[in-house]
């Protein structure tokens, strides 16, 4: 199992909203970054991601899982982009900020920290259980 950050505004799409969709999940759509469309294909059923609010709040706030792989996303026109669905899974007990990501050196290479425009990032496992340790996991 491979894990990701995916990062949502949560003006426009909470931690909150996802938990509200239930066990049908949600389609993570309006990815239009190459990079990060190429981390969506990567994608398996069962991945764990964590949910990350970008903008407001700048934390990790949940863990979701991917229900369903790749397809095309139906909110691009041109057909070149594609979507998972997603479900919440759990809040974390504490949020993880990336201001912590930033000061902590067990995340010194993590793309959180180093390229934290990117909507969809490849998280690896010692990353993983050191945030979900720190947050309470």
């Amino acid at each position: 199992m491979a894990h990701w950050l995916l990062k949502s505004e949560p003006d426009a799409f909470s931690w909150d909203d996802l938990v509200a969709k239930g066990a049908k999940g949600e389609p993570w759509t309006g990815v239009r970054n190459h990079t990060a469309k190429r981390n969506l294909m990567a994608m398996k059923t069962g991945d764990l991601a964590f949910f990350y609010h970008s903008q407001e709040g700048k934390e990790i706030v949940g863990v979701a899982e991917v229900i369903k792989e790749h397809y095309p996303d139906p909110t691009d026109p041109k057909g070149i982009f594609v979507c998972v669905d997603v479900k919440a899974v759990k809040p974390l007990p504490k949020t993880f900020t990336l201001a912590q990501a930033k000061e902590d050196p067990a995340l010194a290479e993590m793309p959180l920290a180093t390229s934290p425009r990117l909507s969809v990032q490849p998280v690896t496992d010692a990353e993983w259980k050191h945030i979900a340790k720190v947050s309470g996991l």
